[in-house]
Formats: C-alpha cells, structure tokens, sequence
C-alpha cells in the first residue's frame, strides 16, 4: 500500500531525527502511553514512549534477556511485561546492548497511576535516573456506562464527572508549568486549541476510513497494513502532516474500494485481533489468508482513533483533553466498558472470529479478557484465547498457536 510504505518512511526519517537529538543531549521526556502526550508534542518536546521503546527494544530480539535478567535480579515475573521491560534495560545497565546504545537520563518522567505497578516503575525510574517525576491520577468513574463510545464524544462531563475532571485539569496544568520551566518556552492557549481542532479533524478522517473497512464487501486492507497509516499519524497527532497522511490513507482506502480491491481476495471469514500488536512476530497475521481465505480486518488502533479520541472541546481545549486521558486504557482493558466496545466493533466489522491475546502477567492489558471472550461469544462470535505477551516471545509457541486458530477455523468452515 502506497501511504502505508510513505508513513513507514516518514517515521523512519523522524526517529532518526529523535535519535540524533536525543543521544546528543537534548532534553527529553519519558513517558507512559496513557498520559497527555499532546501537552510534549505541541511544546516540542523530544518524547520516547515506555511501550514504544518496549517495542523498540523486542523488535531488536533483546527482551528475552532481559526478561532473563529480571527474574534472576529478584524481580517477580508477574510484572507487566510492556511496561517494564525498559527499566529492566536500564537497570541492567549494559547500554551497549539496547537499542541507540541506550537512552540518557530523561528529564521529566510522566505516567498514570492506572495500575499498581506503573506507579512503581516510573518511581523507579526517578531514583534511577534522577528524573522528576509526573504521576497523574486515574480516580475511577463511579457509573461506567457501557456505551462510552457514544457519550465521550461530546457528553464528557457528565460522563466522567465533573469533580474527575477538575482534578485531571489542575494534574495537567502541573505538567504544563514543569514543561515551561524545563523548556524556558510559555504555553500559548490559544495556539493549543486550535492543535486540539487539529487532532479532531484527523481523528474524524480516520472514523471515516473505519467506517469504509466496515462496510467494503471485502477488507480492502488488513491490520498489517492499516497499523502504519494509523499509528504513527496518531504519533504526531495534530501536525500538517499527519492530516495531510490520513487524508491521503482515506483517499487511497476509497480507491481501493471502488476498484475492488481485497486484502485477501478469496476472503471467507473476518478476524479481529484485540490486544496490543504482537511485535516481535507481525507476520502472523497474514497465516491464515491462503489457508482459510481468514484475514484480520480489525485490530484496536484504527476504531479508537475516534472513539478515544474524539472530545468537542465546548470552549476548553485543557478539559477535553483531561476527558480524552481520563479513562483512556480504562475503556480498552476493563469491564464493562471493553466488553461492550468489543462486541459492538465485531457487529460493525461482521466479525467472525477473535483472537484475543492474554498477556498472563500483564493485570493492566488483561483485566477485563475473559468478560470480552463471554460477551463476544453470546454474540456469535468465535473467540479463541492467544496466552502470550505483545513482547515477551518465551512463550510463544507459534505452531501451537496457529495449529489451535487452524482448528477452529476448519470447525466454522465445516459449519458453514
């Protein structure tokens, strides 16, 4: 795919540009994937990501000795692999092995308090490094309504709550003042509001490519290909060229569909893929399409980009923004919201079956798995539990795997 190969390049070009200023001393900040990056991003802030880096770093092959060295270091190996695996780089200390020949110390540290041990992790990192710590809170919403799809768009404060909502403003406003000051840049409010305009045109263009992969008699392109095109415009929300990428991701998806363009062109049943890309083998999901003519129409990051993203901003673009981070991982991992969300994506997408992948050590990517696999179930689809971790491979056991998917596939065949 065209735009898919153009986001690739660009966000290869960028990261060596990240790279260079980062190993040359620039400060920069590190931080969680659930935290208000947009604050980072539209004061030009140099930012590494914990999962990203965590992808980064099991991409290279190096996570399973790590792993190795975190279980021998005393550490228990119930801890979140994906967001623990960089603090066990770096505390392990041989720079030489990590990717960029390891990261300096950072000089701001941000993450939510949305599990028990990210908490842990980033403090660890401030004693390690140095760091001033940013830990913003994640109060829970006392009616989490299952259809929040519908009312986070523009019903946000209602939502999630007015008293939430002022203590996640006056959180964020915190970390603005600690960015002017690590900066010597002033925060300019109105320039913010109209970034914040920006990141809900693109998410809207991207509600659109969702809705057009929904509805195309055949997926016009699968999740290997749509996670590029999504992903890394999400990395650099708001800027002129992530909407100029989406537009053109949009137009070219549009194209594909009036051409008659499948992914899989002798495609027989719909997959979805829920939980986190498994990084250190994207290969996998294209194993199915010769096969089985089974392709993955769906994946999470496309359909949140909207769903996630979308805040009306009623004349406060800070407020919106709490509302867009307040429950962000929330609404992806935890009952009721996931299940709901799931089922009413599978409907959307005609799914046939889910491989829902179950990080056993991850509680923050796994709470709520096994209420998704009853919900989808009692909806008609069928759900095949994938126990793995998006960047530990020591468990993987591919054959196993696909032989299990395979059974179940050949079942639904012989059904229909």
């Amino acid at each position: 795919m065209t735009m898919a190969a153009a986001a690739t390049s660009y966000q290869r070009d960028w990261i060596k540009g990240l790279r260079a200023e980062i190993t040359q001393g620039a400060p920069f900040a590190f931080v969680n994937a659930d935290t208000p990056h947009e604050i980072f991003h539209f004061m030009d802030v140099p930012m590494v990501t914990n999962q990203w880096w965590s992808a980064v770093i099991a991409a290279k092959q190096q996570a399973p000795f790590y792993f190795d060295w975190m279980e021998d270091a005393g550490f228990h190996r119930h801890l979140p692999k994906y967001s623990s695996l960089p603090l066990m780089a770096l505390l392990e200390g041989d720079a030489a092995r990590q990717p960029w020949g390891g990261l300096p110390a950072p000089a701001l540290l941000c993450a939510r308090a949305s599990s028990d041990e990210h908490a842990r992790i980033f403090q660890l990192w401030s004693d390690e490094t140095g760091a001033p710590l940013h830990l913003l809170s994640a109060p829970a919403v006392p009616d989490p309504a299952p259809d929040w799809w519908v009312q986070a768009r523009s019903k946000w404060e209602d939502f999630y709550g007015t008293a939430r909502l002022d203590l996640m403003v006056a959180e964020i406003e915190e970390l603005i003042g600690a960015v002017e000051k690590m900066t010597g840049r002033t925060f300019d409010r109105d320039a913010f509001a109209a970034y914040m305009d920006r990141i809900d045109r693109q998410e809207k263009i991207l509600d659109e490519v969702s809705q057009m992969i929904a509805e195309a008699p055949k997926v016009p392109v699968g999740i290997g290909e749509q996670m590029p095109n999504v992903m890394i415009p999400q990395w650099h929300r708001g800027s002129d060229w992530a909407l100029q990428h989406v537009e053109a991701f949009r137009d070219e998806v549009a194209q594909r569909i009036r051409d008659g363009h499948a992914a899989c062109p002798n495609e027989r049943i719909r997959m979805m893929w829920i939980g986190a890309g498994l990084w250190f083998d994207t290969s996998f999901y294209k194993a199915f399409e010769e096969s089985h003519g089974a392709t993955f129409a769906w994946s999470m990051y496309l359909p949140f980009a909207a769903d996630g993203y979308i805040r009306e901003d009623h004349g406060d673009p800070l407020r919106a923004l709490a509302a867009r981070v307040s429950a962000m991982n929330e609404q992806l991992h935890q009952p009721p919201w996931v299940n709901a969300w799931m089922v009413e994506q599978a409907k959307r997408y005609r799914i046939d079956v889910a491989l829902l992948l179950i990080p056993e050590h991850d509680r923050f990517s796994g709470y709520g798995s096994l209420f998704v696999k009853q919900a989808l179930e009692a909806a008609g689809v069928t759900v095949i539990e994938v126990w793995s971790d998006m960047v530990d491979p020591r468990d993987w056991d591919r054959e196993a795997v696909v032989a299990q998917v395979t059974e179940a596939l050949d079942k639904l065949e012989e059904r229909t």
